[in-house]
């Protein structure tokens, strides 16, 4: 799987960002759990959320939960983090990531990506 990632930028505290990534898949897209991790300067990569094959079940960490979410379009292969009510600590590179072909998004919460994206960069100024 590869995956490109955009949609980054800087953005003001309190308002909103919508990445994308986009897969080329050999396999049905819909195969594959997604998700996306963050990295902040100094401090180490994240997960933040996951989306289940057929987009019908999605986890969130406590620190995105009620202001990110996650979801899918299979037909586009593509997978979409809209960020509402952005804050200066969610500043970060954005990675999204797909597991092993069959396998459940919590393989990527586990630490089991089989394919990340190349990362965008997401700055929210206060």
């Amino acid at each position: 799987v590869q995956l490109q990632a955009s949609g980054g930028g800087v953005v003001q505290a309190g308002g909103s960002l919508r990445l994308s990534c986009a897969a080329s898949v050999r396999r049905a897209f819909d195969g594959y759990g997604m998700g996306w991790f963050r990295q902040a300067p100094g401090k180490e990569r994240e997960f933040i959320t996951g989306i289940s094959w057929s987009g019908g079940s999605t986890y969130y960490e406590d620190s995105v939960k009620g202001r990110f979410i996650i979801s899918r379009d299979n037909d586009k292969n593509t997978v979409y983090l809209q960020m509402n009510s952005l804050k200066p600590e969610d500043t970060a590179v954005y990675y999204c990531a797909s597991t092993s072909y069959e396998s459940s998004w919590y393989d990527l919460k586990l630490g089991r990506v089989g394919s990340w994206g190349q990362g965008t960069w997401v700055t929210v100024s206060s």
